[in-house]
C-alpha cells in the first residue's frame, strides 16, 4: 500500500528545508539524497521564508536549540502554513529543560504543525502528561512502550492528535503513527540503531520528504517513512553482523540501505498493522 508514495518521493525529489541540530545535521542531508529527496539547511530569519516558499516541506528540529533560531523557526512555519507546506516538529529534548519546553509549547501555540514526531517521553512531555521524565534527548526506560501498555499508548497518541490536530508519531521497540482516526503499529527496526545518534533526526527528515511529496496523504506517507527507516536499520544491522563492523559501519549502511530501497522491497519488508 505504499508503493504509491515511495514513487512520489523518487518521482517527485521533494525540496525539504530543515531548520535542523548541528549534531546530526549532515546525516540529514545525506539520508535525504538518500531517499530520493532534496536538503536545504537554512536557520538564519533574513532568508527562511523565501527558503520555505520554495520548498516542499518544513522540518523544525529544536535538538541544538538557541535563541537565535527560535524565531527563525517560528516565522519559517508561519510562512509554510500560509503557502499549505507540510510542517514536521521534532521536540528533541522536550522536557529536559524549560527553554525546550517553553519553546515547544511556542511553536505548537503559532505553526500549525502536520506531524509531531518523537520518542514517547517527548511526546508526553508535550501533552503535560506525568512523563517519568527525559533523560538528555532519549525516552526514559520508565516510559518505554510494549506489548503491556501498547492499548493504552494507542489510545492517548489518538487523543493528543486529535488535541493537536497533527499526526503524531512515537517511534521506539514499537512505533507508532496515528491521526485519531488510523493508527499504524510498526515493528521494523533493531535496537543498534539507538547506539548512533541521530536516527530520530534523519526519521523526521525523510518524513519531511515523504510528506512533501504526498501532501494529500500525510498519515500514510509518515508511516511508510517510520517503516523504510526501520527496515534499512534491519538490513545495515545484518550487514554488521555478517562483516564483523560496529556502529559506525552502521550508520553507512543504514544510508546505503535507505538509497537502495524500492517500492517492492518496501511492500515485502514493511511490518505494520492498522487499527481503525
Amino acid at each position: 500500500m505504499f508503493s504509491e508514495i515511495i514513487k512520489n518521493v523518487k518521482n517527485n525529489t521533494p525540496l525539504v528545508h530543515n531548520i535542523t541540530n548541528y549534531v546530526t545535521v549532515n546525516d540529514c542531508a545525506n539520508i535525504l539524497l538518500a531517499c530520493g529527496g532534496s536538503p536545504i539547511m537554512a536557520d538564519d530569519i533574513e532568508e527562511v521564508e523565501e527558503i520555505v516558499s520554495i520548498s516542499s516541506s518544513l522540518v523544525i528540529n529544536i535538538g541544538t536549540l538557541n535563541s537565535r533560531t527560535i524565531e527563525s523557526m517560528i516565522k519559517a512555519g508561519k510562512k509554510a502554513n500560509e503557502q499549505n507546506i507540510p510542517v514536521i516538529l521534532d521536540p528533541v529534548g522536550v522536557g529536559a529543560s524549560r527553554l525546550r519546553t517553553d519553546t515547544a509549547n511556542k511553536l505548537l501555540n503559532e505553526v500549525k504543525f502536520a506531524v509531531v514526531r518523537g520518542n514517547i517521553s517527548e511526546i508526553k512531555a508535550l501533552g503535560n502528561t506525568n512523563a517519568k521524565g527525559a533523560k538528555g534527548v532519549d525516552a526514559d526506560l520508565a516510559d518505554s512502550i510494549n506489548e503491556e501498555n501498547l492499548d493504552e499508548v494507542v489510545e492517548y497518541i489518538k487523543s493528543l492528535s486529535e488535541k493537536l490536530s497533527s499526526v503524531i508519531a512515537v517511534t521506539g521497540a514499537i512505533d507508532i503513527v496515528s491521526d485519531s482516526k488510523k493508527t499504524y503499529i510498526i515493528r521494523n527496526g533493531h535496537p543498534m540503531m539507538g547506539k548512533i545518534s541521530g536516527t530520530g533526526c534523519m526519521l523526521s527528515s525523510i518524513i519531511g520528504a515523504y510528506c512533501g511529496a504526498n501532501k494529500d496523504n500525510i498519515v500514510d506517507a509518515t508511516a511508510a517513512a517510520v517503516c523504510i527507516i526501520g527496515l534499512s536499520g534491519e538490513l545495515a544491522y545484518e550487514k554488521i553482523l555478517k562483516n564483523d563492523e560496529g556502529t559506525s559501519m552502521l550508520r553507512s549502511h543504514l544510508i546505503d540501505f535507505m538509497s537502495k530501497i524500492d517500492d517492492k522491497i518496501l511492500e515485502e519488508g514493511a511490518k505494520f498493522e492498522i487499527r481503525q
